[in-house]
C-alpha cells in the first residue's frame, strides 16, 4: 500500500505550496458546479442529480482498477479547484490524501452517509472471508439511494438557487432504486443454492440484502494472490455446496476463479462489483441488471 501512496503524496506536498488549502471557485465558465468524483458510481449519482446544473469529472479512468489509482498533478489540481468532491473514505487512499490536503471542506464523503455493516452482519453473509469492511456500499441499491439523497442536500447548500432541482432528481433516481431492488428480490426469491463463490470478497452488502452467503477467494483487494490453503478450502466448500459457477469481476484477471471452477467442475461468469464501466456496459443500471442475471443462472433460481 505504501508504494501507492509515495507519488501521490509527493505530488500533495508540491501542489500544497501553490493551493494553500485549496478551494479553488466552486463554479467554472459556464456557470456549473464543479464537481469532482472518485469513481464511477459517484459519478453516476452526481450525474444523476446534479442534472445539468454541474459538471462532473472523475478522478478514476475507465477500465481502471479504482483501488490502484495514483492521482497526477493535473487531478490533485482539479480536486482543489473543485466545488465538490464526491469520494468514498477508505476505499482509495490516494484520494484520500487529496480530499484531506486540498479539498477543504468541499468533501463530501459517502461512505458517512449510510449504516455499514457490522461484523455480524458481514458474518452471517460469509464463510470463512470477513466482509465487514468491504466498501461496495452501491452494490446495495436502497444504500445508495440513500447516498443520492444526502448527495442532493449537500448539492443544495453548494448551489441553492438549484436545491429543489437536486432534491426532485434524487428523488426520481430513489424510485428507478428501488424499482431495481424488487427485480432482485423477486428473482432470487427461489434459488437452488444461495452460496455465492467469488474470486474478490467485494458482494458483501449485496449477499446481505438478498440473503445470500459469499464465499469469497482473495480478501477485499482483488490483487490479493489467495493461498493454496485458501484455494482448497474454497474447493472443498465449492463441492459441498454442490457450486456449478465461479464469479470473478471485469477489471481483474479471471485465473483463480479458473483454477476453482476446474478443479471442481464448474463453469466461470462475471459477477461486476461496478468499480468502474466496461466496453459493454452502458451504466450502474445495466450493469446491475447483468448482475441479476448471472446470478439467476448462477444459483439456479426460478
Amino acid at each position: 500500500m505504501m508504494r501507492r501512496l509515495i507519488p501521490a503524496v509527493a505530488l500533495l506536498t508540491a501542489l500544497s505550496a501553490l493551493t494553500g488549502c485549496g478551494g479553488g471557485s466552486a463554479n467554472g465558465d459556464d456557470g456549473k458546479l464543479s464537481v469532482v468524483t472518485a469513481f464511477y458510481p459517484l459519478q453516476f449519482i452526481s450525474e444523476r442529480v446534479g442534472g445539468d446544473a454541474v459538471r462532473v469529472s472523475t478522478l478514476t479512468k475507465p477500465g481502471a482498477e479504482p483501488h490502484d489509482v495514483e492521482l497526477t498533478a493535473g487531478q490533485v489540481g482539479q480536486v482543489a479547484d473543485a466545488g465538490l468532491i464526491v469520494y468514498l473514505s477508505g476505499f482509495q487512499p490516494a484520494v484520500d490524501d487529496a480530499v484531506k490536503q486540498n479539498g477543504g471542506d468541499r468533501g463530501f464523503d459517502a461512505a458517512g452517509t449510510v449504516q455499514p455493516l457490522t461484523a455480524e452482519e458481514a458474518d452471517a453473509h460469509a464463510e470463512e472471508e470477513h466482509g465487514a469492511n468491504d466498501p461496495h456500499v452501491w452494490l446495495d441499491p436502497e444504500r445508495l439511494a440513500t447516498i443520492a439523497d444526502r448527495l442532493a442536500e449537500r448539492l443544495g447548500k453548494a448551489d441553492p438557487a438549484h436545491a429543489a432541482d437536486f432534491t426532485g432528481r434524487a428523488a426520481a433516481l430513489r424510485t428507478e432504486l428501488t424499482a431495481l431492488d424488487g427485480e432482485f428480490k423477486t428473482g432470487l426469491a427461489n434459488c437452488a443454492r444461495r452460496e455465492l463463490v467469488t474470486s474478490h470478497t467485494a458482494f458483501a452488502y449485496l449477499a446481505d440484502r438478498y440473503d445470500l452467503t459469499q464465499i469469497g477467494i482473495t480478501g477485499i483487494d482483488p490483487e490479493t494472490e489467495p493461498s493454496p490453503q485458501r484455494l482448497a478450502e474454497v474447493a472443498a466448500e465449492a463441492k459441498e455446496h454442490g457450486t456449478t459457477t465461479i464469479f470473478f469481476e471485469t477489471l481483474v484477471s479471471p485465473k483463480v476463479a479458473e483454477t476453482i471452477a476446474r478443479e471442481v467442475g464448474a463453469q466461470t461468469a462475471v459477477l461486476d462489483p461496478i468499480e468502474g464501466l466496461t466496453d459493454d456496459t452502458a451504466d450502474y443500471f445495466s450493469a446491475m441488471r447483468a448482475n441479476l442475471t448471472a446470478l439467476k443462472l448462477g444459483l439456479e433460481c426460478s
